[in-house]
């Protein structure tokens, strides 16, 4: 059964966003590492869904980066699939915009109506208490 297991937002300041989802919220980090272009700061809640904000490298132009916009906003939400390849062909056939380099998974997209969202195998992003 495909669902919704990430939401990522793009920050311009990881640590004062940090501490805000930790003070206020009570979210607790998980994981931090550097992908690419930015750093993750992958955080949870306890639920079953990753949050994860995002800071990319200053300068970078990524399309990537730039795919939601210049500034900060919710950059992208992940779907996990049981078949990435099978489902990256249906994302054409729909003639969704592949943003992902060839052959990096996740495989991040724009979909129809402008949102970017990305496919992932199962267990990419894992439930965390």
């Amino acid at each position: 059964m495909n669902r919704i297991v990430h939401l990522a937002l793009k920050v311009d300041d990881l640590d004062k966003s940090t501490e805000f989802y930790e003070k206020v919220f009570g979210f607790k980090q998980v994981e931090t590492r550097k992908t690419r272009d930015h750093l993750s700061r992958h955080m949870t809640d306890g639920g079953g869904i990753d949050f994860t904000l995002m800071k990319y490298d200053e300068g970078t132009r990524s399309k990537e980066s730039l795919a939601a916009g210049e500034g900060p906003c919710i950059h992208h939400f992940a779907i996990e699939v049981d078949d990435v390849d099978a489902r990256a062909a249906d994302l054409k056939k729909y003639g969704c915009e592949i943003i992902s380099d060839p052959g990096v998974i996740p495989v991040k997209f724009r979909a129809p109506g402008g949102a970017i969202a990305e496919i992932v195998p199962g267990g990419r992003y894992k439930k965390r208490k």
